[in-house]
């Protein structure tokens, strides 16, 4: 076995840049000699360390930490530094089956509305209030619409884990729709799971107007003025800004036949 290494071999060996094998031996925790050259030669000593570094690196494990359990190892710290191990651990594996459990549950929605057959109906159907975290805005484009959602995700990036898990929607602007105007959005929204703590808006239970449709965005204004008219003749009263709900998208397929979008109007009777 070699008794030296050069910053190379290690590099390749670990995976590790050697912009960060420098700054391990500027803050320390490596310190490797150099040959007649001046090149870094790293030692067997060298070595386990980068492997203890590895591992704690991999949880997370910030660097002064791990410099100072380094500098200051003993039977004690080395069982110290193995239950924090343990505890992260047990935390990741939590984050890994609540992750599971979303991706079951996008699933079975899913599956469920690519099963749906019974489009361009108008419906009465009662709605439990939902939990929503809201980016509020006023828009017309598509794009636009595109870029506040992906602007919301990144912010709540922590809840939600992978794309498509949440069902996305926008609010329609209820008085540019009295004026026939369709593209009018006010807000962008995820529906988050009914237990969540940190959600922005609950939309209210209540009885909604509802009709799901498969295709092109651009159907919305065709079935929005027959939703209102639906409205009018049953003497219903819109409450609010009636929602486009993305129950199947761009995230999930690339057949525009397979999306399925559904309208929503929360109303009360007159």
């Amino acid at each position: 076995m070699k008794s030296y290494y050069k910053i190379n071999e290690i590099s390749n060996l670990y995976n590790i840049g050697k912009d960060s094998l420098r700054y391990y031996e500027e803050i320390g925790i490596l310190k490797p000699e150099r040959d007649t050259n001046g090149y870094r030669l790293y030692s067997i000593q060298d070595i386990w360390k980068l492997n203890i570094i590895k591992d704690l690196r991999n949880l997370s494990f910030p660097m002064e930490i791990i410099k100072e359990y380094l500098e200051n190892k003993t039977v004690e710290n080395t069982i110290d530094i193995l239950n924090e191990e343990i505890l992260i651990i047990n935390k990741k594996m939590e984050q890994m089956k609540v992750q599971k459990n979303m991706i079951l549950s996008r699933m079975k929605s899913l599956k469920e509305d690519a099963a749906v057959k019974d489009v361009e109906v108008i419906r009465e159907t009662e709605i439990g209030e939902r939990k929503v975290i809201v980016l509020n805005d006023n828009f017309s484009r598509d794009d636009e619409a595109d870029f506040l959602i992906k602007k919301l995700h990144k912010k709540h990036e922590d809840k939600l884990y992978l794309l498509g898990n949440n069902y996305v929607g926008v609010t329609m602007n209820l008085s540019k729709i009295k004026e026939n105007i369709y593209n009018a959005y006010t807000s962008v929204f995820f529906v988050l799971d009914s237990d969540d703590r940190g959600y922005d808006r609950v939309l209210p239970k209540g009885k909604y107007l509802t009709l799901s449709y498969r295709g092109s965005y651009e159907k919305t204004k065709d079935f929005i003025p027959l939703m209102m008219e639906y409205a009018d003749k049953n003497n219903y009263k819109v409450l609010s800004d009636p929602i486009e709900l993305y129950r199947i998208d761009v995230h999930e397929t690339s057949d525009l036949n397979e999306y399925l979008t559904e309208l929503q109007m929360l109303v009360e009777q007159q």
